[in-house]
């Protein structure tokens, strides 16, 4: 026998069908979305605690020692004092010239000819030149300041930062990452240290939204300016 579906059966099983397809896209986009990779980052393990002592791992207060960050899990202020400036000039002129003449031989005082014209005497002119000129300046500048978060303490006391800002503005966000490596020594007392001071130094400054995309060029303009452009 043939088992029959009523009526109710029939009008809840699109909607149950509809819900099962939402649920597999919802799963599939959450699975494969991957987050900003400018905000996430690994956080330092916490310092682990000992119950019970007077004196706990990472909660130590040297009286005479400055405030600066030395251990993993401390913040301290980069002062981002970035600016550079390049120019490149570049002129080239070359010129070649190429002259023949060859006279034809004589015979009995005169020149052999065909009509009327020498056949044998050769004459070669030509000549040559480039000239080209270059030249390209660029200029950048960044001023500002950030907080990172020592990542790790190296063997001969470096201090490994790392740290982010997003900044979520009306018309669009932006995002600033520095990572880098501290010398002890260089951190001011006030737990500063300029970015022209941190080795290995990854700066970046982006942003996304309705300013940046207006500051874009169009997908057929860069084509135009791409390699594959026919002229």
């Amino acid at each position: 026998m043939i088992p029959q579906i009523s009526s109710v059966s029939r009008t809840l099983l699109p909607g149950l069908v509809l819900c099962g397809a939402l649920s597999a896209c919802s799963l599939f986009s959450s699975a494969h979305h991957k987050p900003d990779p400018v905000v996430a980052r690994v956080l330092p393990p916490p310092t682990p605690r000992t119950d019970g002592a007077i004196y706990q791992s990472g909660q130590q207060i040297e009286l005479f020692a400055d405030l600066k960050a030395r251990r993993v899990g401390d913040v301290l202020t980069i002062r981002l004092t970035e600016v550079t400036n390049a120019s490149k000039s570049a002129v080239t002129k070359t010129t070649k010239t190429t002259a023949v003449n060859n006279t034809g031989p004589t015979v009995l005082g005169r020149t052999i000819t065909t009509g009327g014209v020498p056949i044998f005497t050769t004459t070669l002119a030509g000549a040559d030149s480039f000239d080209g000129e270059g030249s390209s300046t660029q200029g950048n500048t960044l001023a500002g300041s950030l907080t990172v978060t020592v990542m790790e303490v190296q063997p001969n006391g470096n201090l490994v930062v790392q740290g982010d800002k997003t900044l979520k503005l009306n018309q669009g966000d932006e995002f600033v990452h520095v990572s880098g490596v501290v010398r002890i020594a260089d951190i001011q007392v006030d737990n500063t240290v300029t970015s022209d001071r941190v080795s290995d130094a990854h700066i970046s400054y982006s942003g996304k939204g309705v300013i940046n995309s207006a500051n874009q060029m169009g997908w057929l303009a860069r084509f135009f300016n791409s390699v594959f452009a026919p002229y």
